[in-house]
């Protein structure tokens, strides 16, 4: 019963058999090998546009070079305060950025609106050279809270932030999720939809240690390569990495690993609606959020269940908590299998 995180699961087998494949021989290091060069053309043809790829081993060193590329230190990033680079990143965008700002701002359902963004924008404009001024946008794709922003959504905060010169970051650390849920192009919900610079993650999909900086603008990217090199993220035995992404992309891989662990987070919410548990968010990735009684909480612990307990701040006022209960976070991954979840649901049921 482990819904911990989907990064707690091992090596999807495809990406573990490109990795041997990768194994085999000799290349030449630091990314100037001829699988990263196919990798990068594989790359092109899944957005259907001009890229510049930037491949690191972690999520937070694509966020932090990403933004640190595309604000100024002066700057700040705008984000919902509970996004990844706000919660869980100790201070990465700031450090790589050289003291670039993070402001954090309040969103339902995990997700910014337009509104929102417009009054920080105002707030966070002008007072120069006295004010950290707003200097990009930040959104996560699928959210902290497990939802997802729809291409229209997307395109009206681009919208926002490129009428006020503020390029735009998406982390996709599930972005796979994301799209297998809402049947739409990687095109569509990208570039096409405004976005400036992608954190593409494929370690929560099914990879050991592979995520993208892409850039759709390729001029945009001048300097990332030393940006990546100085920071210490660019690997000698590079090829490692553009082999877990020669696998994810193959023949659709990707969405076949992303649409299973989305099924399995429908299963899951749907047998604790069942037994009477409280979702917290929609469903629309591989994300569950509950409300538990502290004593059933103790019970699955002790029976063996593996996930993780969120403070209360996070709902902020998407929902009312009692104060014997607990916010729960559980994720599935390629590697759920049903009797885990019949298993955990029984154990709620049971109370």
């Amino acid at each position: 019963m482990n819904f911990a995180s989907d990064n707690t699961a091992g090596m999807a087998p495809e990406l573990m058999a490109a990795l041997s494949r990768a194994n085999e021989g000799f290349a030449i290091g630091y990314g100037n090998d001829a699988l990263t060069r196919d990798v990068e053309r594989q790359m092109a043809d899944f957005f259907g546009h001009e890229v510049a790829v930037f491949l690191v081993p972690t999520g937070t060193a694509a966020n932090a070079l990403s933004l640190a590329h595309i604000t100024p230190p002066w700057g700040a990033v705008l984000c919902h305060d509970t996004a990844h680079i706000m919660t869980d990143e100790c201070g990465a965008p700031e450090f790589f950025g050289a003291g670039l700002k993070l402001i954090g701002l309040r969103g339902e359902n995990g997700k910014l609106t337009p509104d929102t963004v417009k009054q920080a924008i105002t707030r966070y404009s002008g007072h120069v050279p006295h004010q950290v001024n707003a200097a990009s946008l930040s959104i996560t794709q699928a959210t902290e809270a497990g939802t997802i922003y729809r291409v229209d959504e997307i395109a009206a905060l681009a919208e926002i932030a490129h009428a006020h010169d503020l390029p735009v970051h998406m982390d996709g650390a599930r972005l796979g999720n994301a799209l297998a849920r809402m049947n739409v192009t990687p095109a569509e919900a990208t570039w096409k939809a405004g976005v400036d610079v992608l954190s593409f993650g494929a370690t929560k999909g099914g990879a050991m240690a592979a995520e993208a900086v892409v850039f759709f603008d390729r001029t945009r990217a001048a300097g990332m390569a030393e940006r990546r090199k100085r920071a210490g993220h660019l690997l000698s035995k590079h090829r490692f990495i553009s082999a877990q992404f020669e696998g994810y992309l193959k023949s659709d891989y990707w969405l076949k690993l992303a649409r299973y662990a989305n099924a399995k987070a429908d299963k899951l919410a749907d047998g604790l609606r069942k037994a009477g548990a409280k979702i917290v968010w929609p469903v629309e990735a591989n994300i569950v959020f509950t409300l538990l009684p502290r004593a059933l909480d103790a019970k699955l612990k002790a029976a063996g269940a593996a996930y993780y307990v969120r403070s209360n701040a996070i709902a902020g006022n998407d929902v009312a908590i009692a104060p014997d209960e607990m916010l729960v976070r559980l994720v599935t991954s390629f590697a759920t299998q049903d009797t885990e979840i019949e298993n955990f649901v029984g154990h709620v049921q049971r109370g």
